[in-house]
């Protein structure tokens, strides 16, 4: 498997091929990459050394880290750290156009996340018991489905797309985004709760279906 180096010295030709010899160097000196940045299935344990920041895409999914320290600070597109053994997300980008996903790991809460992403945030399928550190604004949709949820405290107040915490724990509704842009999903509580049409509009103004 590839080191981390290793991969920035593939990553550097790439641009290499694409950009002058003067424009390299000046992009190597500053540590950016204009286009996407991919790491994944290499077996890191460690993010260090790792650009500034990416203007497209990237992706260190598929390895062994256990922190997101070492991260870009800034990513253009969308961000990628899922199937890691992430048990926090600090040290992750502050600020991703894109899209945030940091599904599969063995997260507790959001703290460290992003406080606004462009596109949707999937944290489905990380062990979470709260959403504590979650953005507070998602341009696509949210997704929290399949983890230990028992309450949507601190959960993001708009989303733009989807919202889809079933699959949880959870008795109440409330704290639930107070707009969401297309469909609501709370269905299949494992606490034994069946949510309502009507409790789900108490709480949030849903402009798609709402599946309970």
């Amino acid at each position: 498997m590839k080191n981390l180096k290793q991969i920035i010295r593939e990553e550097y030709r790439k641009i290499l091929q694409e950009q002058t010899q003067s424009g390299f160097i000046k992009t190597l000196r500053i540590r950016k990459v204009h286009g996407d940045f991919e790491c994944g299935q290499n077996n890191l344990t460690s993010l260090k050394g790792a650009p500034s920041s990416v203007g497209g895409h990237f992706d260190c999914s598929d390895n062994n880290l256990t922190s997101l320290e070492g991260t870009p600070s800034s990513i253009g597109r969308n961000f990628y750290c899922v199937y890691n053994n992430l048990t926090s997300l600090k040290g992750a980008p502050s600020s991703v156009g894109g899209d945030f996903y940091c599904y599969n790991n063995d997260l507790t809460s959001l703290e460290g996340a992003p406080s606004s992403v462009g596109g949707h945030f999937d944290c489905h399928y990380s062990n979470l018991d709260s959403l504590f550190g979650a953005p507070t604004s998602v341009g696509g949709s949210f997704d929290c489905y399949n983890n230990n949820l028992d309450s949507l405290s601190d959960a993001p107040t708009s989303v733009g797309g989807n919202f889809d915490c079933s699959n949880n724990n959870l008795t109440s509704l409330e704290d639930a985004p107070s707009s969401v842009g297309m469909h609501f999903d709370c269905r299949s509580q494992k606490s034994g709760v069946k949510f309502t049409k009507e409790d789900v509009r108490k709480v949030s103004d849903v402009e798609g279906l709402i599946l309970t």
